[in-house]
């Protein structure tokens, strides 16, 4: 054993500088994936605005307690006509619903799935009509031999209209299988858009620095947002292309899914009240950032982190590069979890989107801009918990889910 905690510096020097050690890198990953735990105690729900959140404006929120005994939650979000029903994905591969009224939980799907670093069970998403066809889309992990792979499929429930026994889910449609070079950076998020199509993101593949260059290469569908039609097959594809994508259009030698370029580990993103994607863009070594994404944009990975330049660390060519709208660096967090524009009864909070720190359990608001601009940030404090991901009801209300304790939380 000793031997072994010797040769640690040597494998990780060696690692961090190998061109084709994609092996030896992998094996690090799963020996040293973090086990973060929560700053502070849960028995202590009170926001404290320390550091740089001293000097910014706050808006006092408090987090009333809605559901207890989920832990690793990476997903959630309420049956299209309840607001008593959420479902909830966690990262060890269950899928199930909880009845907000009585905190009892219904599994409707148990996968098998890999969790090492960010692997898992990790989004899921209704379908628009899913009232009517019942059809839930999932994001997970799989491995299978010695391919890791991340898969988006579509599943069925055979009583959608009813939120808390739908049935479970079955008939598995697989659509996109996308190989990973490594365990972590597999982002997970799925979302419908405004105009009925699937966005999903995916992060650079993994590792550090992005050693396969991904973020910056728009034939690869890794380190970048996809936009796909899941309502039209192509040919033996359950999923046809949209005629308005790059690909089609400006950007013709981008790989056809890809809808923007430049990410690293988009670990959550939303639509706005205008139909804007907003994304939160996991940093590396300095910079979390919020980014309006568009189409045919190149969102910076791994030329900027944020507003700065990577690679290089200075002088780099921002040419074409979409700013971020906000960043904070890593003495606020480490982690950004993005969330939702709050469209609830408080003036104070009204049309501001919400997104937090999962290492740090630090909550902002921010107000988007009408055009990309920098903008500043509201502190809603710094609370005990690893923030996981968000939800929001049919009243506009946001909810935050402790990654820690399996807690899940309303925002007032």
């Amino acid at each position: 054993m000793k031997s072994r905690l010797l040769l640690i510096p040597m494998i990780v020097a060696l690692a961090l500088f190998c061109t084709s050690c994609e092996g030896l890198r992998a094996t690090l990953i799963g020996w040293f994936a973090p086990d973060y735990s929560p700053e502070g105690t849960i028995t202590d729900l009170e926001p404290k605005f320390t550091g740089a959140d001293e000097d910014r404006k706050k808006i006092k929120v408090q987090l009333a307690e809605v559901a207890t005994g989920y832990p690793q939650v990476t997903e959630m979000a309420f049956h299209p006509s309840s607001d008593r029903h959420l479902y909830i994905t966690q990262k060890g591969g269950k899928f199930s619903i909880v009845d907000l009224a009585t905190n009892k939980a219904t599994e409707i799907l148990s996968l098998k799935v890999p969790v090492v670093s960010e692997q898992g069970l990790l989004g899921f998403a209704f379908h628009p009509d899913f009232l009517k066809n019942g059809y839930i889309f999932l994001n997970y992990s799989v491995e299978d031999g010695e391919r890791r792979y991340s898969r988006v499929s579509r599943w069925t429930v055979e009583h959608p209209d009813d939120a808390g026994d739908p049935g479970e889910l079955k008939d598995e449609l697989v659509y996109l299988e996308v190989d990973q070079p490594y365990q972590n950076h597999n982002a997970g998020r799925l979302a419908f858009g405004p105009d009925g199509m699937l966005y999903i993101g995916w992060g650079d593949g993994g590792w550090r620095a992005d050693p396969n260059k991904n973020g910056q290469n728009p034939l690869t569908v890794l380190g970048a947002m996809l936009r796909i039609d899941v309502n039209k097959a192509d040919g033996e594809k359950p999923y046809s292309i949209p005629e308005d994508n790059p690909y089609f259009t400006d950007k013709p030698g981008w790989a056809r899914e890809v809808w923007a370029i430049g990410l690293r580990n988009p670990w959550k993103y939303s639509f706005d009240p205008k139909g804007r994607l907003i994304v939160a863009d996991v940093g590396q070594d300095k910079y979390e950032e919020v980014s309006i994404v568009g189409k045919s944009q190149n969102m910076g990975w791994n030329t900027t982190e944020g507003f700065h330049c990577f690679e290089p660390e200075s002088g780099c060519n921002k040419t074409g590069i979409t700013m971020p709208i906000y960043e904070y660096d890593h003495e606020d967090g480490q982690s950004i979890t993005g969330g939702y524009v709050y469209l609830g009864p408080r003036e104070d909070l009204k049309g501001k989107y919400i997104f937090g720190d999962f290492i740090k359990g630090r909550l902002w608001a921010i107000d988007l801009p009408d055009k990309p601009e920098k903008v500043e940030a509201y502190a809603l404090g710094k609370w005990p918990m690893l923030i996981a991901t968000f939800g929001r009801d049919s009243k506009g209300e946001i909810y935050v889910a402790d990654f820690a304790s399996g807690r899940i939380y309303r925002l007032h």
